[in-house]
């Protein structure tokens, strides 16, 4: 795992790993000979679109695991993506949560695995894009709040004691790492950005938990499937534990660019593309397993109303 600092309250400060944008297998047959041709009188040759339509489809998302780990699993989404679309399909790599959101609205990016706030912040930027699929664990999804054992703290539903410890939060614009658990802390009677000191700014959940670990923050807010995932691949230093669980809302989805859903005729291939992705066959399983999903089900802007609300009251949403 990379080395990280998190920042204090003036500002986010993370290290990331650059990854060259990967072109599939599949991507790379698709965009040649009668696909290409098939797409650009799909598309209308004589437009001035077409050139970029005839293109791949850009797939992104937010930046809130480890990179290596992001990387295989768009990369996986990006080859199956292209079989089922029969066009090609490229991940490209974002630095942080605010360039996913700027290279969606610039059209640059077609389609991005955006958290719930950043889902918002692109939707409300950019006319015409479209939330396409959820995870089925999306619809009721959780934060956990940790701590180091050094703090002498137990599991918990009361989060007061949290008030007092050095706190950090994932990206500043994670649903999961931040906007949620500040809610909730909020709820709770913590002033969440009253930690000694001012909160941290992490960047990512592994980033929160490997300084949770170190001592450098005592506790910190973390995405809960990330939380389970790497604990259940003992991935979790003993040094970090599990305080608090939030209760559920809506997150993650993907949201797909109004170019894009002009280009693919709708939203009806995407929405339909993960809405049929089955555990019963091997090359569908090996996505789902990678997402942590059982499966994905269809979504609605409407299913993430509560979010724009709590961002705008948190400032968050101008």
């Amino acid at each position: 795992m990379s080395t990280v600092r998190a920042a204090r309250s003036g500002g986010p400060e993370t290290v990331t790993v650059p990854l060259l944008p990967r072109l599939s297998r599949r991507a790379l047959l698709a965009g040649t000979g009668a696909a290409l041709a098939a797409a650009l009188a799909g598309c209308g040759a004589g437009s001035a679109a077409a050139p970029d339509r005839a293109g791949p489809l850009r797939i992104g998302a937010i930046p809130d695991q480890d990179p290596e780990l992001l990387q295989r699993l768009h990369a996986a989404v990006a080859d199956s993506l292209a079989d089922a679309l029969g066009i090609p399909v490229e991940y490209r790599p974002v630095t942080d949560y605010a360039a996913a959101v700027s290279l969606f609205r610039t059209g640059d990016l077609d389609l991005v695995w955006f958290g719930g706030l950043t889902g918002v912040q692109a939707r409300l930027q950019t006319p015409g894009a479209v939330p396409v699929a959820q995870r089925d664990i999306d619809a009721d999804f959780h934060s956990v709040f940790v701590v180091n054992t050094a703090t002498g703290l137990t599991p918990s539903d009361d989060l007061r004691p949290l008030a007092d410890l050095r706190f950090t939060y994932g990206s500043q614009t994670s649903t999961s790492g931040r906007l949620m658990p500040a809610y909730f802390l909020r709820e709770a009677g913590v002033d969440p950005e009253g930690f000694p000191g001012g909160p941290g700014f992490s960047g990512s959940h592994d980033a929160t938990l490997a300084l949770v670990a170190s001592g450098s923050y005592q506790a910190g807010a973390v995405n809960e499937q990330v939380w389970l995932a790497r604990t259940e691949a003992g991935e979790v230093d003993p040094a970090v534990v599990a305080y608090a669980r939030t209760p559920g809302y809506s997150d993650y989805h993907w949201l797909l660019g109004p170019r894009a859903a002009e280009r693919l005729g709708g939203p009806d291939r995407v929405v339909g593309y993960f809405t049929g992705l089955s555990p019963d066959r091997p090359t569908d399983a090996g996505v789902l397993d990678l997402f942590g999903a059982g499966s994905f089900v269809p979504t609605e802007a409407a299913n993430y109303r509560q979010i724009e609300e709590i961002g705008r009251d948190l400032g968050l949403i101008s």
